[in-house]
């Protein structure tokens, strides 16, 4: 609302063929929130949203906080257990979904049948009507310490933990990437990442509190994104490295315009091949270290720093802290591998519904991330692994103890360890080593379609091992290097 008082003829948006001005943007949002609030949406309430990427995506993004209530964004690949699991875990008195998820929604209706379900449609498609529908939506300020949104994280445990992102976290965010990678009048930041993640919903905010144009895409479509970069003049776009992989093999050798100053790439370190292709070609890639708890990015390259840094994920934003912790808790020196630990206004108050979780995470005022890696002597970041046994999956985190608890669950599995095998395509692919019951006959096809039943898509094992047993210390841990030994 405030942008829209500053630059109300300035295009917000372009998503297929709407192109919004902050004005009507604000102006639909606050319709939507009035639809909501006559639905029963108040105060304190949280919102869940299923949901592709689209125009009306963007619309709850703004509308729920007009009311004082949370957003929830939930991950369209997931199972309806997961989906079911996590709407009642956030306490979602209310669902909002899209058509290509109505399916899904009315499964949800037997397994969370707290949540009122509303289509997304029938929200936004009346346009800008509905402001006199009795609803005060004006609100004199946003605290910044309040709760703008819970998003869901795997957790090491199994079950995934929800986020609690506060509209500081990502104002915040927002000055610190805005003083790294500059902010120019003409920036264009195009989103083809999904934007129930930190990553795509991040951009959304940045954008009005930048007054930057926003470009949404349904789904990724490499060719798409690079048209979208030459007919829509991009500034900014955010992949992963298969993503940006993708992008350069359709492009062929057909360079990048000018105007393309910035391809942010999270998810994971690039591959080196990848890399060095980018710096032949031109590409201003800056790598980037993020996660969820601290409102996606902590660390970010320069953009004249790839060619001199490759494999560095930059330096931390400036209103952010990193540090190295050894097992001790000390802060080791430059060069030490250790766990990344983050401190600062971007970081998570804690987890929804999760005390114990919050009290691991967040210790004497720092994130302790279980990341591993080191800061150089000039303070750059390198990450060497996503969390020890963490797998990253075409730009998606697969968590091996959530997979490993659906595999025992099966009652022929005595025990299970899941692993990520470098993959040329996704970058990892999900594997299993599986120990049988003793007398039980396993077939491998029958425990995929288990996993497929119970697990998103990219969560579930690409192959399986069976063995008689897993290796295993003395103190009964998982040998997980091990286990990726075996194939």
């Amino acid at each position: 609302h405030q942008r829209a008082r500053l630059s109300p003829a300035r295009l917000a948006l372009i998503c297929g063929d709407d192109r919004w001005t902050f004005a009507e943007l604000d102006r639909r949002a606050s319709a939507v929130a009035g639809r909501l609030a006559t639905a029963g949406v108040v105060e304190g309430g949280r919102v869940a949203l299923l949901a592709r990427n689209g125009i009306g995506f963007v619309q709850i993004v703004h509308a729920v906080p007009r009311l004082g209530a949370t957003l929830v964004p939930l991950n369209v690949r997931l199972t309806a257990d997961e989906l079911a699991w996590q709407l009642r875990d956030a306490g979602a008195g209310c669902l909002v979904y899209d058509e290509s998820n109505a399916e899904s929604a009315a499964g949800l209706k037997k397994t969370a049948p707290a949540a009122t379900q509303l289509s997304l449609a029938e929200l936004t498609e009346r346009g800008e009507d509905g402001h006199a529908e009795g609803v005060d939506l004006a609100l004199e300020r946003a605290d910044l310490s309040a709760v703008h949104s819970v998003i869901y994280t795997s957790g090491t445990s199994g079950r995934p933990k929800g986020a609690m992102l506060t509209f500081g976290n990502y104002f915040w965010s927002a000055m610190g990437s805005a003083l790294n990678l500059g902010l120019r009048g003409d920036d264009r930041w195009l989103a083809c990442m999904p934007l129930f993640h930190v990553g795509g919903l991040s951009i959304l905010l940045r954008s009005v509190i930048y007054g930057s144009t926003v470009l949404v895409h349904e789904s990724f479509d490499a060719e798409a994104v690079n048209r979208e970069i030459d007919d829509e003049e991009v500034t900014i776009v955010s992949v992963v490295a298969t993503m940006l992989r993708r992008m350069l093999e359709a492009r062929g050798e057909r360079s990048y315009s000018d105007r393309l100053r910035c391809v942010l790439a999270g998810g994971g370190p690039l591959p080196r091949p990848l890399l060095e292709e980018c710096i032949r070609r031109g590409v201003p890639v800056a790598q980037t270290y993020g996660l969820t708890e601290a409102a996606s990015q902590v660390t970010t390259q320069a953009l004249d720093e790839a060619s001199r840094r490759p494999g560095s994920s930059g330096r931390p934003l400036f209103v952010t802290e990193v540090r190295i912790e050894g097992e001790d808790g000390r802060a080791l020196d430059a060069r030490e591998p250790g766990e990344i630990v983050v401190r600062g206004p971007t970081v998570t108050p804690g987890y929804l519904n999760d005390p114990e979780a919050t009290a691991r995470a967040l210790r004497d005022g720092w994130l302790h991330t279980g990341d591993i890696g080191y800061l150089d002597a000039d303070g750059e970041l390198y990450v060497l692994d996503r969390r020890d046994d963490l797998i990253v999956s075409g730009g998606e985190n697969v968590y091996p103890a959530e997979v490993e608890e659906v595999l025992r669950s099966h009652p022929g599995v005595l025990d299970a360890a899941v692993v990520g095998l470098p993959d040329e395509r996704w970058g990892q692919q999900v594997a299993a080593a599986v120990a049988p019951r003793p007398g039980v006959e396993l077939d491998e096809e029958e425990l995929l379609a288990f996993c497929r039943s119970k697990l998103a898509s990219y969560k579930a094992p690409a192959r399986i091992r069976f063995v008689e047993e897993l290796p295993r210390n003395a103190a009964d841990k998982l040998l997980r290097r091990a286990v990726r030994e075996g194939w």
